[in-house]
């Protein structure tokens, strides 16, 4: 497994920087990858959740809890569960489950920078809402960095990891999978991307990973689809910016 202190490409003794040279563009998940799980505002969001989930359907909190639980792993979203198995409103599920405090997180102008720094686009690819990402990349203060946010809406409700999602996203911003990048936090989102021929980072906070996630969570790390691990994102990128030079 290759972490942001590996400098190898794929299958190859290249310099990390030179494993990204190709790259024209750079595409973002949004929760637990621009933003640490411990910052606790993906687990407000799960709260949420579990909620809407109890009241909707009447249960116990364990109870909605394992629901929810199931319909993130079979579905992607649990928001998608929802829709698949009770045909509810996503834009009352989307509005109810990201009125969350977004004050938890403190602006990062490393991280802005190291994006700033990065040559070509950038975007944002989040199975959220569009209004839940821009108060995050408000908060961090990187709003300016990234042309586009593409969120569940504009993905038609299907998420990550569905393969037209992605198909969708590239068409709509003309994006060549080739010459792209996808950071994430699950490496099922992965898969796919690396099948099109993008360069796939799986991003992991050191002392996060059993913690904040669920087991299923944490598997796939050392699939073959997971080209470079790194427990910090903005020191990562700062070793990919000489790329550019």
């Amino acid at each position: 497994m290759r972490t942001e202190n590996d400098t190898p490409g794929v299958g190859t003794d290249e310099p990390l920087a030179a494993a990204f040279r190709h790259v024209d563009t750079w595409v973002f998940d949004l929760d637990n990858t621009l933003y640490p799980a411990h910052s606790n505002l993906f687990d407000q969001v799960n709260v949420r959740i579990r909620d809407y989930v109890q009241r909707l359907l009447g249960l116990e909190a364990d109870a909605a809890q394992e629901i929810q639980k199931d319909y993130y792993r079979r579905y992607g979203t649990t928001l998608r569960g929802l829709m698949m198995e009770h045909e509810i409103s996503s834009d009352d599920f989307l509005e109810y489950v990201h009125d969350i405090d977004h004050s938890h997180l403190d602006p990062d102008p490393r991280l802005g920078a190291a994006i700033a720094a990065l040559p070509g686009r950038r975007f944002i690819m989040t199975n959220g809402a569009r209004s839940h990402a821009e108060k995050v990349a408000g908060r961090l203060g990187i709003t300016e960095h990234f042309e586009d946010i593409f969120d569940i809406v504009a993905a038609d409700l299907l998420p990550k990891p569905h393969q037209e999602t992605y198909e969708r996203f590239f068409e709509k911003h003309g994006i060549r999978p080739a010459s792209a990048a996808m950071f994430e936090d699950l490496a099922r989102n992965l898969s796919v991307p690396s099948e099109l021929g993008m360069r796939t980072v799986l991003v992991v906070p050191e002392g996060t990973r059993e913690v904040f996630r669920e087991s299923w969570e944490l598997e796939g790390r050392t699939a073959p689809h997971i080209e470079f691990v790194t427990d910090h994102l903005a020191t990562f990128l700062e070793r990919i910016a000489p790329a550019s030079a």
